[in-house]
């Protein structure tokens, strides 16, 4: 079997195009484990690393990481209703609304997270 065998279907593209932005999800992991251990590590260190993300690759590089990630999460949220059967009783409730109930809890984490950054 060829190397690029996903190429040939659009949905063969979307699923490895999905899983490949599980590599910028681990890597903004990664930015803020490091983060945590400058802070730990008292002021210089955290002033060095604020200085190493004002770096115009990084910038870049967080930017492109963003798209990806929110492409990781909207995708995960689309196919939460195959991982997830949820019941009401004796009846399965509908794929739209545990597709529509992620996003609403997406906005509203998203909301408070402006607020508090907002506020301080």
């Amino acid at each position: 079997m060829p190397i690029f065998w996903w190429v040939r279907k659009w949905v063969h593209v979307r699923f490895i195009t999905r899983e490949l932005t599980s590599v910028f999800v681990a890597a903004y992991a990664i930015v803020l484990l490091l983060q945590i251990r400058a802070l730990a590590q008292g002021a210089d260190a955290y002033t060095s690393f604020t200085e190493w993300l004002k770096n115009p690759v990084v910038i870049v590089l967080h930017g492109i990481g963003f798209l990806f990630v929110i492409f990781h999460s909207i995708t995960w949220f689309n196919l939460a209703p195959k991982a997830l059967v949820l019941r009401f009783g004796k009846k399965r409730i509908p794929n739209i609304l545990i597709i529509m109930l992620n996003y609403i809890a997406w906005g509203v984490f998203s909301a408070v997270m402006v607020w508090i950054i907002l506020t301080d």
